[in-house]
């Protein structure tokens, strides 16, 4: 995986990670400044995959980011996301 991190930047703060060494593959989300004492954990599972976990008042919201392949890709590479998205639901489903 490569490197992580956060900045602040005009009232949002933008956790990201920036993938390979050539930074072709990564991802991140901007939290605005008001929300941001809500996020509990943010974990990237893969260079593709990450979630949040927000504390709300009643129960935690979990929003889940993917990045996919677009229509031009080869069906392999769609497969191999389709495959670790579902991986990675169901050791997330298991850790609850």
């Amino acid at each position: 995986m490569g490197q992580r991190g956060h900045g602040k930047s005009r009232g949002l703060t933008f956790f990201y990670e920036k993938g390979n060494e050539n930074h072709l593959i990564g991802t991140g989300f901007f939290v605005h400044h008001r929300i941001v004492l809500a996020v509990k954990r943010v974990e990237f599972a893969s260079d593709s995959v990450l979630y949040k976990v927000l504390r709300g008042r009643s129960c935690n919201i979990i929003v889940r980011n993917v990045f996919s392949t677009n229509e031009e890709e080869s069906y392999n590479s769609k497969d191999s996301v389709y495959e670790e998205l579902e991986q990675e639901f169901n050791l997330f489903l298991n850790t609850m």
